[in-house]
């Protein structure tokens, strides 16, 4: 009889206990598992060389498997980010972004990564944008993801998965090299929320990722704002304003008619801020919609309502990444930099996010499992 398959990636401690102790086994053999599967990366139980032959051979007769996340293909942009396609066991996929210096989203955040990145190049470290559902329902009109609709919530495992299997890509070396993680791929975190957190925690703890070196990034599920406030483990947090007033952001953010502009800036008060820690606001800038020198000053009454030092908030602009069937267009340079000159002269630190891989689909808004770049395929 063939069993259905139990994978041990997004698995935690308590759960791997019980899952040895099934076994006949003592509660250290959960440790050396928890330590193979996240500290060591491993994907199959034959490299976890410390059980014994024959009780791996049994586990994988019982269908236990280390991860379903695998890599199904690789684009490759003319600036080094990589766009990975990530497939699991039901067919679904999802996309992770690999960005090798990073896209100055840290900057200013006053974390040692937010350092790094505006340190000299040799100092940068890479950077992860990680997916939390296959597609998304929150429907931003300016973004390729929402023409995927939701399909469905990633396990923890599935959203860790799309990590180590980047980092063995790479052969990164935990104890030498940093990364930073972004949940900002495919999905809205919040609307998956235990499933989220729960990789977080696993990434902390096991995978040994600095929560300081993560953020993750929401529409405005505010709800959600309060209780990642309340979490132990957290990744700092991104909220993503886009629009300068309800009206635009009703149009582009449907959920702002749930969780408007105000809703989301008492959240945002209330929401408890470690040292060295600041909330970032982002603002993707579309042509004429919301990049007018009003726009800026609207934005700066909306950041000054907090009534927060300038140094605990910080806006990040992202210049619209263009995609088939969305009708926007993207300012000019010239414009960005009018945009972030407003924002800076009323004192409050504002950084233009460097777009990465958008000749593979990979930048920011631009995540719809496109699969016909060949030239980029390797």
């Amino acid at each position: 009889m063939k069993h259905a398959v139990q994978y041990l990636l997004g698995l935690d401690i308590q759960e791997l206990t019980k899952l040895v102790e099934n076994y006949g086994q003592k509660p250290y053999r959960a440790k050396q598992l928890y330590d193979g599967i996240y500290k060591q990366r491993i994907t199959s139980l034959d490299q976890l060389t410390v059980f014994p032959k024959d009780l791996r051979e049994k586990m994988q007769t019982d269908g236990i498997a280390i991860t379903g996340a695998r890599v199904d293909q690789r684009f490759v942009s003319r600036d080094g980010t990589i766009r990975y396609l990530i497939g699991f066991s039901d067919g679904q996929s999802v996309e992770t972004v690999w960005m090798p210096d990073g896209d100055d989203g840290e900057a200013g955040d006053g974390t040692e990564a937010g350092e790094e990145e505006t340190a000299p190049t040799r100092f940068r470290r890479a950077t992860i944008c990680v997916s939390s559902q296959v597609g998304c329902a929150v429907n931003c009109k300016f973004c390729m993801t929402a023409l995927l609709g939701l399909k469905r919530n990633l396990t923890p495992g599935e959203i860790v998965g799309q990590i180590t299997a980047v980092l063995n890509d790479h052969q990164v070396d935990m104890a030498k090299e940093r990364v930073n993680i972004v949940f900002m791929g495919q999905g809205e975190p919040f609307n998956n929320y235990d499933n989220f957190i729960k990789s977080v925690r696993l990434l902390v703890r096991g995978v040994r990722i600095g929560e300081s070196r993560m953020t993750v990034s929401t529409s405005g599920i505010v709800p959600r704002i309060a209780d990642l406030g309340q979490e132990e483990i957290r990744p700092k947090l991104a909220i993503s304003l886009n629009a300068s007033n309800d009206a635009k952001r009703t149009n582009l953010i449907p959920i702002n008619k749930k969780w408007d502009i105000n809703a989301l800036i008492e959240a945002a008060k209330a929401f408890p801020l470690r040292r060295r820690e600041n909330i970032t606001f982002e603002y993707v800038l579309l042509e004429g919609e919301n990049d007018s020198p009003e726009n800026a000053q609207e934005v700066v009454g909306i950041v000054k309502s907090m009534g927060k030092p300038p140094d605990r908030v910080k806006l990040n602009l992202i210049a619209w990444n263009s995609g088939p069937e969305i009708p926007f267009h993207t300012p000019s340079d010239s414009r960005v930099h009018e945009f972030q000159n407003a924002i800076r002269a009323a004192g409050i630190p504002a950084y233009i996010r460097r777009p990465r891989g958008r000749d593979i689909y990979a930048a920011c808004g631009q995540l719809k499992k496109i699969v016909t770049i060949e030239s980029a395929v390797v």
